[in-house]
């Protein structure tokens, strides 16, 4: 596992970059363009609530690095259960885990998993370059529509495998930007899609959190019988608030998380 966190989040956001080609532009725009420092609020990491790959063996690499439990998130529509993990140094990204709850998912959906994660080892799990090593199965085009059809996470997820399904533009340290609002409009004047699923703006200052995303780059990915293109990952914004004791509230909202998944929707 890796011993430096910042060495940890630049092989990251190198690997999200090289699938995400709007997050650099977008990073461009905000930083050369616009002069502004951009600070990383958090990753979000996917996976399926099997051994060798649930959420807590993906958590270890980050225990490892100081990184500490913070709260958990339930998504009953989407079959999902999530933590966030934050470290003590205040800059450090937080980092946003979920995993599907396969059990409660069709007979079909549970096989078809099961046989995707059926050759992954404890080792490849526990390997420096885990968190950014994409596709560790053999997947044909018919296996991930079905899982698709079913479950957008299960689609995405046995198609992109492990990597960051996005990274996080902390608005609280833009200087020229002080609303979410004002980034989704910077966003559209450049041709961006901002997503609209529970409004452009998901939360709000009584959640102590505001929130918003593109949606996914479109990508070609290579399945077994074919090469079609398909949702990648997406970019977010957050904006974060004081809570009564001044302190930055650290968490998420279930609410608006929930709408965010739904930027590497197929269908919108």
């Amino acid at each position: 596992m890796h011993t430096d966190r910042n060495a940890l989040f630049e092989k990251l956001w190198q690997d999200y970059r090289n699938v995400t080609p709007s997050a650099a532009q977008i990073h461009r725009i905000l930083g050369a363009e616009e002069g502004q420092v951009i600070i990383n609020d958090h990753i979000a990491l996917r996976t399926f609530n099997l051994p060798p790959v649930g959420l807590d063996a993906l958590a270890e690499h980050f225990l490892a690095l100081g990184y500490r439990e913070g709260g958990e998130y339930h998504f009953k529509g989407k079959k999902l259960y999530a933590r966030h993990y934050e470290h003590p140094d205040p800059e450090a990204p937080r980092v946003f885990i979920s995993e599907l709850l396969t059990e409660q998912c069709s007979p079909e959906l549970q096989a078809a998993v099961k046989t995707l994660v059926a050759g992954m080892t404890q080792e490849q799990v526990a390997a420096d370059d885990f968190l950014y090593s994409g596709r560790h199965w053999d997947l044909d085009y018919d296996t991930y529509r079905k899982l698709l059809e079913e479950s957008e996470y299960a689609g995405w997820l046995a198609a992109w495998g492990y990597r960051a399904n996005h990274f996080t533009v902390s608005v609280n340290h833009l200087q020229h930007f002080e609303t979410v609002a004002d980034i989704n409009q910077l966003l559209k004047d450049n041709s961006f899609t901002v997503n609209a699923s529970g409004g452009e703006v998901k939360g709000s200052p009584e959640d102590l959190l505001e929130q918003s995303s593109t949606m996914a780059d479109r990508v070609p990915v290579k399945f077994r019988d074919r090469e079609t293109t398909i949702p990648s990952c997406f970019y977010e914004f957050a904006l974060r608030y004081k809570k009564p004791d001044g302190q930055l509230y650290n968490g998420f909202v279930a609410a608006s998380a929930d709408k965010i998944f739904e930027s590497t929707n197929a269908s919108m």
